[in-house]
Formats: structure tokens, C-alpha cells, sequence
């Protein structure tokens, strides 16, 4: 029994070090975008200024870090130039990179749904990767060996039945609903009866995510929400909101868009391999405090992976000729 623990422990490490030169290489842009203008920043300076700070400032909020989270940073750097008395500005590189690492902290909580039984309700418009990311996550329970039904409960857009269908298939995972048209809320309430019957220990539901018409979706939503509560009251509730990375500023709206109509706990950041944008991770944690939960770089289910502060600042910051030192 060890020794498969072992074998297991060991892919996993190799999943993630091959993740990493991924994450490495796809954030190759959005490194261009920002960490080269703050390295000359660093450089350029001879001692810390107001001009420094608001060249900072500047590469900050054009890389999309965001108004918000540039201010929090900025500050956080501030604070800590006087605490420990720093007059280089070369010396602030390792305290930006730290305090860039603070503000995206998923939290303790951030994957519990795992360990629990639990309904995770899945948003996000058309083209951000949604049914896919559906199927990846589905793909990464059913390698933990957990019971997951799927319901295809996003009704309005033709292929995302055939989509999730295709997944269940290579997930070996449970798929109801999928007529084009019907109503998705007696999907939901037939995934959840299925669900229950099964055992399942995660229902993941695909739903519509028809920004342009808040009002339908809002309602659409609370009808949904009205069936897991009062069939499955005992379920650990998780809603995902799937935004695409390359899309910056315009994720952030959608992201806010979608917290005004859903009870949003966790983001997943989509296509983030050759977006300059990336810097967006950062700005919809500062301003909506709602963590960024997964990242997808790519098409494979090992390219969605757990979002992890660290591994992303450190990605983020390191060259590709340097990545194999990592």
C-alpha cells in the first residue's frame, strides 16, 4: 500500500513540476507585460522616491493588477521599506514579489468541497471554457476516486450537451440532462435525485451564463439554488464563476456581474498560456475578494491545476532560461 502512496506521491510531483514549466512559459507575456518594466524600475532608481513609487504604480495598473490591488500593494511596500529601513530599490523586488504572494491567498478553506459531499454549480459565458473546465475537474475527482455525476444543466447552447457528454465519457462520470431547450432546473432536480441515489460525493452542474439577460439568469440561478436547498440541504455548496485570462479588465466586469447575481465562492482563470493579461489573477482576488481557485494553461487535464500563490508569483517571476533551476 505504501509503495503505490509512494508511486502516487511521485506522478504528482512530476504533474506539477511539468505544470510549473507550463505556468512558466504561458505567463511568458504577461512577464513582458509587467515583471521587465518593474525589473528597470529597480534598476533605473538610484534611492526610493515618490517617482519611484509612481513609476511602480504605473506598470502595475498597466499590467491589469488592477487599481485596487496596486494600491494594497504598494502600500504593503511602503510599510515594509520603513519597518526595515531599506533605501535600495533594488531591495524591493523580493518585498513586491511577497507582497504581490499576500494578496492572492486562497485560504485554508478554498478546497474543501473535495473532502465533502458537495454540489458545485459552475457559471461562466459563452467561449470562456466552461464545459471544459467541468470536465477536467470531473477528471481530477475521479483520480482521487470520488463518486461525480454531472448535470448538463446549460440548456441554451446546442453542442454543451454533446461537450459534457464527451467528458462524463472519459471521466467515467454520471451525465444527466442535456436536451437543447429543456428547463434546467428539473435538470438539477434530476441530478440531484441521481446524485443522492448514487452516493455520489460531487454533482457538478453546467449552467448558462447568459450575462447579457441578468434578469433570467438571476431568476434561472435562484430556481436552481431552491432545488439543491430544499432536496439536498445536507450538501457542502460551492458556485465557480469560469472567467478567460486573455480577456483582462473584461473578466473583472463579468466577475462583478456574476457576484451581484450568484453567491460566487472560488474563480477559475482559463487560456491563461500566451496571455499578457495575466496580471488579472491578481486584481479580481483584490477586488472582490473572492479567490482565484484554479488555473488552466492549456488543453490537457493536467493543465488545470489548484491555484497556489507561490507557484504562480514564482512563475511569474522567473525567466524560461532559468525555469529548469526551479
Amino acid at each position: 500500500m505504501l509503495a503505490v502512496e509512494e508511486v502516487e506521491k511521485v506522478e504528482e510531483q512530476k504533474e506539477k513540476v511539468g505544470f510549473f514549466k507550463r505556468l512558466v512559459q504561458g505567463l511568458g507575456k504577461t512577464r513582458d507585460n509587467i515583471v521587465s518594466g518593474m525589473d528597470s524600475i529597480f534598476s533605473g532608481f538610484s534611492h526610493i522616491d515618490d517617482d519611484f513609487y509612481e513609476e511602480l504604480e504605473e506598470v502595475l495598473i498597466m499590467g491589469d493588477l488592477g487599481v485596487q490591488a496596486t494600491y494594497d500593494i504598494l502600500d504593503d511596500l511602503k510599510a515594509k521599506v520603513k519597518a526595515q529601513h531599506i533605501k535600495e530599490p533594488v531591495k524591493c523586488r523580493e518585498l513586491l514579489i511577497e507582497s504581490i504572494k499576500e494578496q492572492m491567498d486562497v485560504g485554508e478553506t478554498a478546497y474543501d468541497f473535495e473532502e465533502k459531499t458537495s454540489v458545485v454549480m459552475v457559471i461562466g459565458v459563452n467561449g470562456v471554457g466552461k464545459t471544459t473546465t467541468i470536465g477536467k475537474l470531473a477528471g481530477k475527482l475521479r483520480a482521487q476516486d470520488k463518486k461525480v455525476v454531472l448535470a448538463a444543466a446549460d440548456t441554451f447552447r446546442a453542442a454543451a450537451g454533446e461537450q459534457l457528454k464527451e467528458w462524463a465519457n472519459r471521466a467515467q462520470a454520471d451525465l444527466i440532462g442535456g436536451q437543447e431547450g429543456s428547463d434546467p432546473a428539473s435538470v438539477v432536480y434530476d441530478a440531484v435525485a441521481s446524485a443522492k441515489a448514487r452516493h455520489a460525493d460531487v454533482l457538478l452542474c453546467d449552467t448558462a451564463g447568459r450575462l447579457h439577460n441578468k434578469k433570467n439568469l438571476m431568476e434561472e440561478l435562484r430556481k436552481m439554488n431552491r432545488i439543491i436547498d430544499r432536496e439536498f440541504p445536507e450538501a457542502y455548496r460551492e458556485t465557480l464563476v469560469v472567467l478567460d485570462a486573455t480577456t483582462g479588465q473584461n473578466a473583472l466586469q463579468q466577475a462583478k456581474e456574476f457576484n451581484e447575481v450568484a453567491d460566487i465562492t472560488g474563480i477559475v482563470l482559463t487560456k491563461m498560456d500566451g496571455t499578457a493579461k495575466g496580471g488579472i489573477a491578481v486584481a479580481i482576488h483584490a477586488e472582490l475578494g473572492i479567490p482565484v481557485k484554479y488555473i488552466g494553461v492549456g488543453e490537457s487535464i493536467e493543465d488545470l491545476q489548484k491555484f497556489d500563490a507561490d507557484t504562480f508569483v514564482r512563475a511569474l517571476f522567473t525567466a524560461e532560461s532559468t525555469e529548469e533551476e526551479s
